[in-house]
């Protein structure tokens, strides 16, 4: 019978997480009393104690990081006391379920075995890769140390939820799990946030072409390949007839709108920052092509993106870096340029301008990947399949 979860949550509040809300309302609706401890929002999801929907939520303060991998430390270690001291007031449970990163909550977890509860390891990132992609320091001490830290996770994880075969495929070889206690379960949009709405000319700036991007802004996230690819778009293609939006923020962003600058982009890209979800769908119901502008690198090859995901969901053509989990996801509601190769990306992107026909078959195509084989209906049964191997 369905018992008492508690999910652990460092990277973002919720329910703005949109994964572990689809998580904790899927446990919910089959009979689970969930609790949820996550750092507060800055703009939204700011009460310290909310009850949303039935599932109980309890946030902390956290300063993000900042300064490089020293700011972490301070970061993390703030946000293991807290979820630490909140664990102990909500008391027993059955699951105990964290999210990476950091790879640091099997402490928690393991406080929770002690008094009973099996522990469900739900694996948002490969931290090894992340550290590698993101501060370019090699295989350092810190790198060292965060790999000890996955392996202790791995080892304390009743059950690993990845979230595609990749991740799976690391689970069982450097994780060392067996096949039974892996499960995957894949990120999919919440259907009901991406309907599209009639498309806005205006949003175009007098331009016939629209491109869009949606996503986090982090130094690995590619935002600065989009910026220089779409600078050859302009001076090597000799193409001016488009307008693009960047939606979203990050750490990386006003380097980002600085870039821009610098590239003389700033009369035809603006950034938007984060945007209520009316006018995300605004953007994305106007543009004709999505960018996926990912670079390869040790994370981004094996990892799902969610822009990907949400671009087909709300029908777009997508044109993406050729990555192994980008091809998996998207199949042919995208088309993929050479690793890292930005002239490549541009002049992918001019062919879906002149092509509408193929945007409009790319887009069909992605929209039925989400609302079959990819969709969240799918991974929730996997999520229910995942908490039944833990014996609860």
């Amino acid at each position: 019978m369905p018992g008492k979860a508690l999910i652990l949550v460092e990277n973002l509040s919720v329910p703005f997480d949109r994964r572990v809300w689809q998580e904790s309302t899927t446990l919910r609706d089959a009979g689970w009393e969930v609790h949820v401890i996550c750092p507060q929002g800055t703009k939204r999801d700011t009460e310290p104690e909310a009850v949303i929907d039935g599932v109980r939520i309890h946030r902390y303060p956290l300063t993000a990081a900042s300064g490089g991998p020293a700011g972490y430390l301070q970061e993390y270690g703030s946000a293991l006391w807290h979820t630490f001291r909140l664990a102990r007031k909500i008391g027993p449970v059955d699951v105990v379920h964290a999210c990476n990163p950091p790879d640091l909550l099997f402490l928690i977890a393991r406080m929770l075995k002690r008094r009973g509860a099996k522990f469900v390891f739900d694996q948002h990132d490969l931290v090894p890769e992340l550290y590698l992609s993101r501060f370019d320091r090699g295989k350092d001490l810190l790198y060292r140390g965060v790999c000890a830290l996955e392996r202790a996770t791995y080892r304390a994880a009743d059950v690993v939820i990845a979230t595609n075969e990749s991740y799976r495929d690391v689970a069982l070889t450097r994780g060392g799990k067996r096949p039974e206690d892996v499960v995957v379960v894949r990120s999919a949009p919440v259907v009901d946030r991406f309907r599209q709405v009639p498309p806005e000319p205006e949003l175009k700036r007098g331009k016939p072409n629209m491109l869009c991007y949606l996503g986090v802004m982090g130094p690995q996230d590619g935002v600065d390949y989009a910026l220089r690819a779409l600078a050859k778009l302009r001076d090597d293609l000799g193409r001016t007839d488009w307008h693009a939006v960047f939606v979203g923020s990050g750490d990386a962003f006003d380097a980002m709108v600085a870039l821009s600058i610098d590239l003389h982009l700033d009369d035809q890209v603006d950034f938007t920052g984060r945007i209520p979800d009316a006018d995300l769908v605004r953007y994305l119901s106007t543009a004709d092509v999505c960018l996926a502008p990912d670079p390869l690198n040790p994370l981004n090859d094996v990892s799902t993106m969610n822009k990907i995901m949400e671009y087909m969901a709300m029908s777009r053509p997508i044109v993406s870096f050729d990555l192994r989990e980008a091809r998996v996801s998207a199949g042919g509601a995208a088309v993929y340029a050479p690793a890292n190769d930005e002239l490549e990306f541009a002049k992918l992107t001019a062919r879906l301008m002149d092509d509408p026909a193929e945007r409009k078959r790319m887009g069909e195509l992605g929209a039925a990947r989400v609302a079959g084989p990819l969709s969240w209906a799918n991974s929730a049964k996997a999520l229910l399949a995942a908490y039944a191997a833990t014996g609860q």
